[in-house]
């Protein structure tokens, strides 16, 4: 692993890994490719920008003689596909972007990474690759549905997604199963609970809360507030991406959880909890359309087999996540103007 191309890596899960690898260091070169679209935000990597590892590009995953170029002048041996639209309300709306960017875009970057990899691209029979090659594409457990009372995901787990962005990251990880199963592809999916942490956009759950909370503004609950996740710090998330990298066995999926179920509605009301404000905040709205009620996910093969756990516990997680949001408000002010709060009003103002 000497050059890496993390694909979004401005998001907010991808920004997090570029600092994690940054710090750990143990290659030469690491890319960022990001459209640096709504959730894309450079702000997010201003400290490490001087870094002279680090090289940002803008561009499209779906843009193959960009990806082409970037494979040839920076000889991208590991590729790290965070890039994606990513939450499912936006999905509701717009589901063909949904279907472009993660679908089209991950065969693209699979297109790239098994023309420049293989040893003899010619030779449609060879499944023989460059020594230390690996593509990663960061998935999702939504992809397997929804649980009932009891229950956990695991790798095993039949794919069952129930709104178009869950259908359109499941597309991508089959493609991606595809190449590896048709041109012996190096690769690994990894499947993540719901993230928390620090650089997430404000349409989720978490930091849309502190921050409305904070403001002395409605909080807007889908439904009663029940539905269920798994909570997984980024940082987390992110050692265990790591993890897989150097260990992961080619082919393989890996579920990563946080061990932390909780109550979306549990979860509001210990932020007001923290910040000193009453429940009455709470203005429960129309649920959305396929709102999944359960997710929980088995991590033990990658606790098993590669060693990671998880090293948050949620109160320590939730508690921090707050206190960066709090402390972070310039931050937050600049993602809160323009088009977000457009964005936000379509949401919820007739919900």
């Amino acid at each position: 692993m000497k050059n890496i191309l993390v694909t979004g890596g401005a998001g907010f899960i991808g920004s997090n890994f570029v600092h994690l690898m940054l710090e750990r260091g143990g290659f030469e070169r690491l890319i960022n490719l990001d459209a640096l679209t709504y959730a894309g935000n450079l702000d997010n990597l201003s400290d490490i920008e001087n870094d002279p590892r680090y090289t940002f590009v803008k561009g499209d995953i779906r843009d193959a003689e960009l990806i082409a170029s970037l494979f040839v002048q920076y000889e991208i041996d590991t590729v790290v596909n965070f890039a994606a639209e990513s939450h499912v309300d936006r999905s509701i709306t717009d589901p063909l972007s949904f279907v472009s960017t993660n679908v089209v875009g991950t065969q693209t970057l699979l297109d790239a990474a098994k023309n420049h990899w293989k040893v003899d691209p010619t030779d449609k029979y060879s499944n023989q690759y460059k020594p230390g090659v690996k593509y990663l594409q960061v998935s999702t457990d939504e992809v397997y549905g929804a649980l009932g009372r009891e229950g956990m995901f695991r790798e095993t787990t039949p794919l069952s997604p129930n709104s178009p962005y869950s259908a359109s990251k499941a597309s991508a990880d089959l493609m991606v199963r595809a190449y590896h199963n048709t041109f012996g592809l190096p690769c690994n999916i990894t499947r993540c609970s719901n993230n928390y942490g620090p650089y997430q956009f404000p349409e989720k759950l978490i930091p849309l809360m502190i921050n409305n909370a904070k403001a002395g503004k409605s909080l807007p609950v889908y439904g009663d507030g029940m539905q269920i996740r798994d909570w997984l710090h980024v940082k987390d998330h992110c050692a265990a991406i790591a993890t897989v990298l150097e260990k992961g066995v080619d082919g393989e999926i890996y579920n990563i959880g946080g061990n932390n179920e909780k109550a979306n509605i549990y979860i509001v009301k210990l932020i007001l909890e923290t910040l000193g404000k009453g429940e009455e905040l709470i203005t429960h709205v129309k649920d959305r359309p396929g709102h999944d009620r359960r997710y929980a996910i088995d991590n033990t093969k990658i606790t098993t087999q590669l060693g990671w756990a998880p090293a948050y516990t949620f109160e320590e997680g939730i508690a921090e996540t707050i206190q960066w949001y709090l402390s972070h408000q310039e931050w937050m002010d600049k993602i809160l103007s323009g088009d977000y709060q457009n964005y936000y009003e379509r949401m919820y103002k007739n919900a």
